[in-house]
């Protein structure tokens, strides 16, 4: 992933889990939007990527202050008269491999359009990972589809969605201890979100979600079922007081039940906010306070105020100051204090202080566009929750709490842009720096480094294009890795995608791609006893319409 401060784990292989983490602060406590609407699954704690359809989103946008990263649909847009359009692809390769997916998008009329999409993952999955030693029972079967509704009304827009996923996957276990266990996942959800402008004072942006998550395990220890039901109401009620204030009330609440052959559990969760917004001439504000409450049946309630302070500074044209402070609170799932063998009742809420600090810059000089920049934190993290592979048995992860943890760094970011004689050209480079030191008094680990936050982030990208041909290489680097057992070998990877596109009038156009994953062959493993694929290639076609 291109952003220095944010890291993706990955348990290897297509039917591997695979999380999204910001700055150290962990899966569980990054937050994850599909349209501007929550993703919740409180049976893991934290949302697998692999689940999402990415063939119907258009952008994603990293949020450091929120501690968030949102997958964003955009409405579809059609030439001329068309009233129909969408594409069909198929990808293929390494590891018994297919990828086929599908789009079609339908202008109902002017005022609301119809998307639906589908794609589809068919993997053998097994790899070699060092030499006679081949990762197996890490195949996959999935499906994932979903419909877009998009429409206008007087004063705003309207966003309806739903979607569904169902794979059936092995699930292999660590190298030290392999497994011929199964998973079978089933997910389904449904969302709305309206945004409208009543007056010149007043927006309201509301949302409601329903999900449904059944997952299954075949295990030789037995066979075990989750089930779980999620059903959230969000408002948000921004008012225009004056030019140069804004203010916003914020009212959410959510209630997960789950069921499963271990325990039972319902949880109740409400959010609520006050926030301001200030901008007078070259200086903007946003200052907000946050109460959150999480009510578990059974249990004792627990609370929370958050005060969040965001500020930008025009010192001149094209050259920012930014900054943020804010509290970030998380309250353990249900798996991580509640499920048998894995579960830790003594788990305490994590607490943390977010701190920021930078300068964004960027500049055009004719054909040339620059931009730069540069954030130095430090978050102070209280029963900073993490888990490790236990010594009994690596195929089990177990929770636990690190007194305290500082975590400080910086990311650095900067690139170039080239445009002209039908040339595209860019290169970026991105740097990250984290200390994650343990500080907790007469801890094993005090004054090491916090279990796989890497030290050193490095990551450059290059590409270019003319007439329809494109090329694109990126190189990977993570340095200064720990696990629970002591230092993890550094790595780097080296990716090339290829790709050129025919326009055929009329009749749409055709895009032919190819990725070569990999190149230099590292092996190399984000969890300890997990290893990732090496030199790998997929490519294919896609027809759009």
């Amino acid at each position: 992933i291109l952003y220095p401060g944010a890291n993706v784990s990955d348990n290897g292989g297509y039917s591997g889990l695979k999380t999204l983490s910001l700055r150290g602060m962990g899966s569980p406590h990054t937050a994850i939007y599909i349209d501007g609407v929550r993703v919740g699954n409180v049976q893991s704690g934290q949302a697998d990527l692999g689940f999402l359809g990415l063939v119907s989103f258009s952008s994603a946008a990293i949020d450091y202050a929120q501690n968030s990263a949102s997958f964003l649909t955009t409405r579809p847009s059609f030439a001329g008269k068309r009233r129909i359009g969408g594409k069909a692809g198929l990808l293929a390769g390494s590891f018994g491999t297919w990828l086929p997916s599908g789009r079609i998008d339908w202008k109902i009329s002017d005022r609301v359009t119809l998307s639906a999409n589908a794609e589809g993952i068919i993997s053998k999955g097994n790899f070699s990972y060092a030499d006679g030693l081949v990762r197996e029972n890490n195949d996959i079967s999935q499906f994932m589809g979903g419909v877009d509704l998009f429409g206008s009304i007087a004063g705003g827009d309207y966003h309806a969605k739903a979607w569904y996923n169902g794979s059936d996957r092995g699930t292999p276990g660590s190298t030290s201890w392999p497994s011929d266990d199964r998973q079978r996942d089933r997910n389904a959800a449904a969302q709305a979100l309206l945004r409208k402008q009543f007056t010149g004072l007043y927006h309201l942006t509301a949302s409601a979600k329903f999900a449904w998550d059944d997952i299954c395990y075949t295990s030789s220890w037995g066979d075990s079922r989750y089930s779980q039901t999620e059903a959230q109401l969000n408002s948000t009620h921004r008012f225009k007081v004056c030019r140069w204030l804004d203010l916003s009330l914020t009212a959410d609440i959510y209630w997960d039940a789950l069921y499963s052959t271990s325990y039972n559990q319902q949880r109740l969760g409400t959010t609520g906010a006050a926030a301001a917004a200030f901008h007078i001439k070259r200086f903007k504000a946003d200052v907000a306070l946050q109460y959150d409450g999480v009510f578990d049946r059974g249990h004792n309630p627990r609370n929370c105020l958050s005060p969040s302070l965001d500020i930008r500074y025009a010192v001149f044209e094209g050259f920012d100051i930014v900054g943020f402070a804010r509290r970030a609170y998380r309250v353990p799932t249900f798996n991580e204090l509640y499920y048998v063998g894995y579960g830790n009742p003594d788990l305490k809420p994590e607490d943390a202080l977010l701190t920021d600090i930078g300068i964004d810059w960027r500049k055009a000089f004719g054909k040339w566009k620059v931009k730069a920049k540069a954030d130095g934190f430090c978050n102070l993290l209280k029963n900073k929750i993490t888990s490790a592979p236990s010594p009994e048995d690596p195929n089990i992860w177990q929770p636990y709490n690190i007194g305290k943890v500082r975590s400080a760094g910086a990311d650095i970011m900067a690139g170039v842009d080239w445009s002209g004689a039908g040339w595209l050209a860019s290169f970026s480079v991105r740097y990250g720096y984290q200390d994650a030191i343990d500080k907790t008094p007469d801890s094993s680990t005090y004054g090491q480094q916090t279990a796989y936050v890497a030290r050193h982030s490095l990551s450059l990208n290059a590409s270019a294009g003319i007439k329809g041909w494109y090329a694109q290489t990126v190189w990977n680097l993570r340095a200064g890795r720990r696990d629970c057992t002591g230092e993890m070998p550094d790595w780097n990877t080296l990716d090339l995608n290829l790709g050129k596109s025919f326009d055929l009038g009329r009749a749409g156009a055709i895009a032919l791609r190819l990725a070569l994953k990999n190149i230099t062959d590292c092996r190399y493993e984000l969890s300890s006893g997990y290893p990732m694929p090496g030199f790998n290639v997929i490519g294919g076609a896609e027809y759009k319409f």
